[in-house]
This record gives structure tokens, C-alpha cells and sequence, in this order.
């Protein structure tokens, strides 16, 4: 069934006038409600209409013949098959919904260090992480000596400093309390490159380059190569994780111990012998 225009199927949405049949099963103007976005053309609402229409029919057509041909041991095994997805799928939503509205997500720091120093092995670094801070500067800029000197030394009053001036600043990292991949480091700044980056980057040390504008100045602050241990601050994030799945895994099953006392109690649960 083909539509010379998708208007008339929104202008009275609880019409049951169906729109297409296959067998025994209609389409109704309902169905295809919020299937169109508000501003597309008459052209393309008529092809996502129809689109749909032909989809639906060759969906039901399918299922037709497949009840018609495939053996009915294969068949039943199919709605088997149904019947528990539907069950798996609504116990784990079910089960997900108490457990996200019950779970503490909070985690300590003496919990975080039990974490990190039982499972040690685990957090190996598989690439190089950086500390560091970053400015690029107008080479010509009358400044830049002393955001150079403030840059260098960087004590409370200078972060302060720079900080407020930031807005002159073609680019800048100033937070070099974090750990940093390597590589998200080289690819930020252009004057790194396969040649020099090796020798630059090592640890404590500072670096000045220079192109045909700019001035880059960059302060290592400390490195931490592939295979080291990573550091807990960094891999916070999935210690937290791992905690909180922890934490899940032991509410479901609490709620799945409940569940069935109290269908139990109620009498809503019987075993018999």
C-alpha cells in the first residue's frame, strides 16, 4: 500500500480507520503517531509513512509464513525462548530499579585504599601517564617574561596569576596536580612530534619551543610509564565501579532472598511434596 501524503494520518489520532491489513492484523492512524518529526517535508514524511507501512507488512508476513512452514518442535522451543527473554528482561529491569534507588554510591577513602592494595596487579598502566602544565603564548607578546618567570616557579599566587589572564592565552593546561595520558598530551600540542617528544618529556623537565608566532612552554611535572603501577587517584573512577557492582550484586541477591520469604509468608509461594 502506497500514500500520496502522510497528512491526514494525524489529524484525528483515536479514528480506528485502518490504514493497511495483512490477514487478520491492521495498522491503525494511531500507530503511526510521533513516527514523523514536526517540520519534515510532505515528501519525506510520505516516504518514512510508507517505509513504515512496508516494513510492518513484511514483518507480519514473514512471522506468517514462518508459523505456516517451520516444524512445530521448533516452533515451541521459539516461544520457550520468548516467554524467558520476556521474564529475564523484566526481572532485570525490575531488580535494577531497586537496586539503583537502594545502592550507596559513596566511597570512602580507606575503602578506595583497600581496594587499590588488594588487587595491586590489576592496576598496571598499559601507556604512559604525564603530569604537567602548558601555555601557548604570542611570541611577541610584551608579557611573557614575567608569565614566563610566573609560569616556572607556579606557586599559589602564580597559578592565581595566570589563571586570570587566561583569556590571552592560546591555549593552556595549568592543572598539573592531574595524571594525563601521554599520548592526549602530544596530540594537544603541535610542536611535539615523533622526533622530539621522547627527549622532552621526562620527568622535572621544562620546555621551551618556539614557532613562527608562538611561544610554548611546558613544565613536566612527573611521568609514569607503561607497566608501573597506576596511580589510586587515577584509577579511582574504577575502584569506585568495581565497589558500587559489588555492592549491586549483593542487594540483588538480598532482594531476590526477601522476595521469595515474603511470597512465603503471605502464602503467594508454596512448594509441595
Amino acid at each position: 500500500m502506497l500514500l500520496n501524503s502522510s497528512c491526514d494520518f494525524f489529524k484525528d489520532p483515536t479514528d480506528d480507520q485502518p490504514i493497511a491489513r495483512v490477514n487478520e492484523a491492521y495498522l491503525y492512524k494511531r500507530d503511526l503517531e510521533g513516527l514523523v518529526k514536526e517540520g519534515t517535508s510532505k515528501d519525506d514524511s510520505t516516504v518514512i509513512v510508507n517505509n513504515f507501512i512496508t516494513k510492518w507488512a513484511t514483518q507480519l508476513l514473514l512471522l506468517d509464513g514462518a508459523e505456516r512452514n517451520l516444524p512445530e518442535a521448533r516452533q515451541i522451543e521459539f516461544d520457550k525462548l520468548v516467554k524467558q527473554y520476556k521474564s529475564d528482561l523484566y526481572s532485570k529491569s525490575y531488580l535494577e530499579a531497586l537496586v539503583n534507588r537502594s545502592v550507596d554510591t559513596v566511597i570512602n577513602d580507606a575503602e578506595a585504599q583497600l581496594v587499590y592494595e588488594t588487587n595491586l596487579a590489576t592496576f598496571k598502566l598499559n601507556e604512559d601517564l604525564v603530569k604537567f602544565r602548558y601555555l601557548v603564548l604570542n611570541e611577541k607578546a610584551s608579557n611573557n617574561d614575567e608569565i614566563e618567570e610566573r609560569f616556572k616557579r607556579f606557586d599559589a599566587e602564580d597559578k592565581n596569576y595566570l589563571d586570570s589572564i587566561s583569556i590571552q592565552f592560546k591555549d593552556y593546561w595549568l592543572k598539573d596536580s592531574l595524571w594525563v595520558k601521554k599520548t592526549q598530551m602530544v596530540d594537544r600540542i603541535p610542536v611535539l612530534n615523533a622526533e622530539n617528544k621522547s627527549e622532552l618529556l621526562k620527568k622535572t623537565n621544562y620546555i621551551q619551543l618556539k614557532d613562527s608566532l608562538n611561544l610554548y612552554l611546558m613544565q613536566i611535572k612527573d611521568v609514569l610509564s607503561q607497566n608501573d603501577l597506576a596511580p589510586l587517584e587515577y584509577v579511582r573512577p574504577t575502584i569506585k565501579q568495581i565497589v558500587v557492582n559489588k555492592r549491586k550484586l549483593e542487594l540483588i541477591k538480598t532482594f531476590e532472598k526477601d522476595i521469595t520469604k515474603d511470597a512465603i509468608k503471605n502464602k503467594r509461594f508454596e512448594i509441595y511434596n
